[in-house]
């Protein structure tokens, strides 16, 4: 049983709670001065409808650069069809400096800070759910979320307070929830699953498609 934590933000940019990863980051920042190493922040548009979950910052990615899925090779395919869906202004993420924005998205990780590995404790992913739940709580009705593999999926689950064994995780999924939010799985666009084509730009481009078009319907819906 993960621990319940509170909190009333969905981002502190000071948080320790979990031992293992403060010690880590302070032993990353003194081998490498310039990197961002604290929690990152999501990225994007606050009132968005779309909402991308992660799994946590990469080493010389986000915990460098301080902005998900910037500075490594998992944000070349995200950013890219971000770019060719509008959802973002640039096909290309290289800082928190440049001048890139997300219209009607925000990207966001299940785990804030780098783990060791890249591998997350059931522990810390609890911890740091209590963050996601409050971010995912502000979102507006028949709104979509994106999880960007199992982990991601399980903890937008739990932020969403739905059980994550009765939503079971599928590359192309498609999740109607109690509360009008719709949870759309993909494999992470990881430089091991796009180089072994387990994820295709086309694979990825079909979940997008389905999630462009469940926007586009709840808008018209809504109007």
């Amino acid at each position: 049983m993960m621990p319940e934590v509170s909190t009333t933000a969905p981002y502190d940019p000071s948080c320790r709670r979990c031992p293992r990863l403060a010690q880590f980051l302070d032993a990353v920042a003194a081998d490498h001065p310039s990197y961002w190493c604290k929690p990152v922040p999501p990225f994007g548009d606050p009132a968005a409808r779309f909402v991308i979950v992660g799994l946590a910052p990469g080493m010389h990615g986000a915990n460098a650069s301080g902005r998900p899925f910037t500075g490594d090779h998992a944000g070349i395919l995200l950013y890219e069809t971000l770019h060719s869906y509008g959802f973002g202004s640039s096909p290309h993420s290289a800082s928190r400096a440049d001048p890139l924005t997300l219209t009607d998205c925000r990207i966001t990780n299940a785990v804030k800070c780098l783990p060791p590995g890249n591998k997350p404790a059931p522990s810390e992913i609890g911890e740091c759910n209590a963050y996601l739940s409050v971010e995912l709580a502000t979102l507006p009705r028949a709104a979509a979320v994106l999880a960007l593999g199992r982990i991601a999926h399980d903890a937008a689950l739990r932020a969403l307070k739905q059980p994550p064994s009765k939503f079971r995780f599928s590359h192309g999924a498609r999740h109607e929830l109690p509360n009008s939010v719709v949870l759309f799985d993909s494999y992470h666009c990881s430089r091991y699953n796009t180089n072994t084509k387990r994820l295709t730009p086309q694979m990825f481009r079909n979940v997008f498609d389905r999630v462009a078009e469940h926007l586009a319907f709840s808008k018209a819906a809504s109007e």
